[in-house]
């Protein structure tokens, strides 16, 4: 996988348990031709962890799939369809796993809000040690 190719690939969330990577691929498929459907599976249980990726060979299928599946039930579920941030931007790079997971919830674009961590309170001042 060299860095220079690009992907065009969708991050699929909400998806229930009963969706494999071929219901995915069929139901992304009549948007353009799907180089690769795969559900996340937990690493424990082998059971989805409910989101996955759609990759397309063009940039407008995977645009128009986003446009047409976002929201759209796929077996009993109501699915989230958007663009996948590629594994080279943001984060902490090797990790694999993480990227994807925590957006299911729709929260908006994210990146740069989270890096920051202020969650020590008043450390910078130099007062915790009263």
């Amino acid at each position: 996988m060299g860095s220079a190719d690009v992907e065009y690939r969708c991050f699929v969330g909400g998806l229930a348990w009963a969706t494999d990577d071929q219901s995915l691929e069929k139901a992304f498929s009549s948007f353009g031709e799907v180089v690769e459907s795969k559900i996340i599976n937990d690493r424990e249980t082998g059971r989805s962890r409910g989101f996955g990726f759609v990759t397309f060979s063009n940039e407008q299928s995977m645009r128009d799939a986003i446009e047409g599946m976002n929201g759209q039930n796929l077996d009993g579920r109501n699915i989230t369809v958007n663009e996948a941030q590629s594994r080279g931007s943001g984060g902490g790079g090797g990790s694999g796993g993480g990227y994807g997971g925590g957006r299911r919830e729709g929260g908006g674009g994210g990146y740069g809000g989270g890096e920051r961590y202020s969650r020590g309170g008043g450390r910078s001042d130099g007062n915790w040690r009263s």
